[in-house]
């Protein structure tokens, strides 16, 4: 990967990070008036046919052939079909400070479906020891607002549903990067949404969820935040960021996401920032150093620093003549 692809792709995970740390809030409010499925329905098929119809008329830009459309069906019902959807329905009962943390346990599914793959990541004990501490530092962020929540079957349910969404997430995230497209990440995305947005409408029309959706202002504003940067920015920048970087990295935005809702809230709504929040932050960004830094990442880095070192022009040509042989 060239250097300005490592760019763009640590780029998209810093959308990643804050795009998808704002669609909690978002997601609360849609739901103030529209029904879960249909909700999440909507927004897809929204924000899919306006990223299809734009990547449609790129010059050069093609559609997908042949078992392509099967691939991406695939990963789009399992990210977006059961991973967002099972979030969507989940926030009817569970807190939101509580679904982000337990939308927080994403790497390590990702680890352990990494591991189960022939030739997939390895998370090293460093990695598993940043996933664990960026884990902690969520917990303290969100800790002190979950006492005060009532735990009765809904509640339990709705942690069940958010872990179903999380393996499925991960699950579709490892099945796109075995079973990669050729079209663009845009176009990508776009029938993902698709596929997703008409089978969520379709079920939540079969539920009979229609009479129960009250259209407002509120709720329009909510819809379209999602479209445009819960879908059109975010999940297009995580398609690209699960095709360039290590998996269980790109899962690590899980623990910046409700940072970011807290630096938000603190800079928009004049919100609360106290030494708790200080503190819980740091730790998060320790995590997800500790994950970045494994030792099998750094051996490698300084392997190749030496190599760039000593390298004559003759002995870089040949390198990149042999790696695009391979």
């Amino acid at each position: 990967m060239t250097s300005r692809d490592k760019l763009g792709a640590y780029g998209a995970w810093a959308a990643v990070c804050f795009f998808w740390g704002t669609t909690y809030l978002a997601i609360a409010v849609g739901l103030e008036g529209f029904q879960p499925t249909l909700f999440a329905g909507l927004r897809f098929i929204v924000a899919g046919g306006i990223l299809f119809f734009v990547m449609s008329r790129q010059r050069g830009a093609r559609l997908p052939i042949g078992r392509e459309w099967l691939d991406l069906g695939v990963v789009g019902l399992l990210l977006l079909g059961v991973g967002n959807g099972a979030v969507v329905w989940a926030e009817k009962w569970v807190p939101s400070g509580m679904a982000a943390l337990l939308v927080a346990t994403s790497p390590f599914w990702a680890a352990a479906l990494e591991r189960l793959q022939k030739g997939g990541e390895r998370v090293g004990v460093r990695g598993l020891l940043g996933m664990a501490v960026g884990f902690g530092g969520l917990a303290m962020l969100v800790g002190p607002q979950l006492f005060g929540a009532e735990v009765n079957a809904k509640y339990v349910l709705g942690v069940v549903i958010i872990q179903i969404g999380c393996f499925a997430w991960q699950a579709g995230s490892v099945y796109a990067k075995l079973r990669p497209v050729g079209v663009s990440p845009l176009m990508a995305s776009a029938v993902q949404m698709l596929w997703a947005g008409f089978a969520l409408t379709i079920l939540g029309t079969l539920w009979g969820e229609w009479p129960g959706m009250h259209f407002s202002a509120r709720g329009l504003g909510a819809l379209l935040y999602l479209v445009v940067f819960g879908s059109i920015v975010a999940y297009s920048a995580y398609m690209y960021a699960i095709q360039k970087l290590p998996l269980p990295l790109v899962s690590t935005y899980a623990y910046v996401n409700p940072l970011v809702a807290l630096v938000l809230g603190w800079l928009v709504l004049s919100e609360p920032l106290g030494w708790r929040e200080a503190g819980a932050a740091l730790v998060i960004l320790l995590g997800v150093a500790l994950v970045k830094t494994s030792p099998k990442e750094l051996a490698q880095l300084l392997a190749r620093l030496r190599r760039e070192r000593h390298a004559s022009p003759r002995d870089e040509c040949q390198t990149h003549v042999t790696q695009s042989a391979t």
